[in-house]
């Protein structure tokens, strides 16, 4: 099938996430999240991308590509492959890891943080403070540059803080700072 018929993009810039790093910042996470993508790198580049590439390479031997569903196939998983391994190195070229055990102003909050707060309904809420391909909001981690994150950074165990929602401004109360041990 020619090319124009096809809505497939290899644009390099096409991860709706990478446009989440301000610009000129670091893409800061701890040394958990810097492991977690750099084992994914590791695995696509050593396993998964050879794997396809002996598909695609079997496949292309058997003769007509045009309607040879592995080829086909093969050749679309390779460039969704590529496409993160570039995109994964990338951010962990830019990456800087942050130990919060090393945090020297604990009765703050700062990046790495693990803060239970209370909303303005009277629930207490735990989150902790970790990089953006980090992020986990259902599970408690959120991005340093989201608006919760925002309202409570330097806040101290007592703050009251305010949080801009589209519902409008809302109270939280810190209530505890955590700091992982070293």
């Amino acid at each position: 099938m020619n090319k124009a018929f096809v809505k497939e993009t290899e644009q390099e810039n096409d991860d709706p996430q990478e446009a989440l790093i301000p610009k000129g910042l670091k893409n800061y996470m701890t040394l958990q999240g810097y492991q977690v993508l750099r084992k994914e790198l590791e695995h696509l580049v050593k396993v998964e991308r050879p794997d396809v590439v002996s598909v695609v390479a079997w496949a292309a031997s058997n003769g007509d590509r045009s309607e040879n569903g592995d080829y086909l196939y093969g050749k679309k998983r390779l460039r969704e492959i590529d496409r993160r391994i570039r995109f994964l190195t990338k951010r962990l070229e830019i990456a800087e890891v942050i130990n919060p055990a090393t945090q020297p102003n604990k009765d703050q909050v700062f990046f790495g943080a693990t803060v239970i707060y209370e909303n303005q309904d009277g629930e207490e809420v735990r989150v902790t403070i970790v990089g953006i391909d980090e992020a986990d909001p259902l599970n408690g981690k959120i991005s340093w540059i989201s608006p919760v994150a925002k309202a409570l950074l330097k806040a101290r165990e007592g703050d009251s803080v305010h949080l801009m929602t589209p519902a409008g401004k809302q109270e939280l109360i810190v209530l505890e700072i955590i700091y992982p041990d070293e």
